[in-house]
């Protein structure tokens, strides 16, 4: 058994240890609000904006004028965005999403090209030799779409240049502070409305279809995108305030463990020395009678 020193030695550590996270876990929970509140103010615009994307791909006119963005191919090439963190203590959070994203890969069976949004995802997928097209890094808590708008673009110029026939993004869904979910989502090409799906009859375009289409095709696109790195952020910082919580709460369980190791030790330590005196007493008191 380690010495009571030993012990309080490391009982001091694990206290220092237990301050980080738990500060940590105070600065990731004002984190997590805020971007909890960023993810719930924008998700019914990019949902809405999402319904009239597959609205416009069913469109009859499209039939007249098929846009880049809309036209389906035989999927021989797919390019997967990959949205990860920056950086780790954040639980399984990144290990959770690159597994889902390697996964979907092999399920599509197709040569895949990737773009990696956060440092994590990106030095996966270095280490193991898969294709990177794009990296992007640091975008920070508030991205904006002019942040993301390089990110689109990539994915556009690819998918309109033929050089990818499907374009797909694997982020983390935001449902609650306790559960994040990966999830992946087809971007390109845009999928159409289903039949059963009610909705108005038609849209009338000014000036034309194809005016408009070139306008907002775009942009809703990298909406899209810019709604699944919200979604991701939350995620993340809900993942590391749980994951912080749960250091914090086995840093005292191992306090108090060390914390009865102590007591024991010092008790044999005490003991022993009282054996020691009582020895050495009853050695004298036998010297003296002699």
């Amino acid at each position: 058994m380690a010495s009571d020193r030993e012990i309080k030695r490391r009982i001091r550590s694990i206290k220092n240890i237990a301050q980080v996270t738990k500060a940590m876990e105070a600065v990731s929970a004002s984190k997590m609000r805020r971007a909890q509140q960023q993810v719930l103010a924008t998700r019914p615009y990019a949902q809405k904006a999402q319904e009239v994307l597959n609205f416009l791909a069913y469109l009859p006119q499209n039939k007249r004028f098929l846009h880049p963005l809309l036209q389906e191919r035989p999927i021989e090439r797919a390019m997967i965005i990959l949205i990860t963190a920056d950086r780790g203590l954040a639980g399984g959070f990144n290990t959770h999403i690159i597994r889902h994203a390697v996964h979907f890969s092999e399920t599509l069976n197709k040569p895949t090209t990737w773009v990696t949004v956060g440092r994590k995802g990106r030095d996966f997928m270095a280490r193991y030799g898969y294709p990177i097209v794009a990296e992007f890094t640091q975008l920070g808590d508030k991205p904006t779409s002019l942040d993301i708008a390089p990110i689109a673009r990539v994915a556009t110029d690819e998918f309109v240049g033929e050089r990818v026939d499907a374009v797909y993004v694997c982020y983390t869904d935001f449902v609650n502070v306790l559960r994040q979910v990966p999830v992946t989502k087809q971007l390109l090409p845009i999928e159409p409305l289903k039949p059963e799906v009610k909705w108005s009859p038609d849209y009338i375009f000014e000036p034309d279809p194809e005016t408009i289409l070139d306008l907002i095709l775009y942009r809703f696109v990298e909406l899209q995108i810019l709604q699944a790195v919200y979604e991701s952020i939350a995620s993340e910082h809900a993942a590391r305030m749980v994951a912080m919580r749960n250091a914090t709460d086995a840093a005292m369980d191992l306090i108090d463990e060390l914390t009865l190791s102590y007591n024991k030790a010092r008790q044999e330590r005490i003991t022993r020395e009282i054996i020691d005196i009582a020895g050495g007493a009853e050695a004298l008191r036998q010297a003296l009678e002699q």
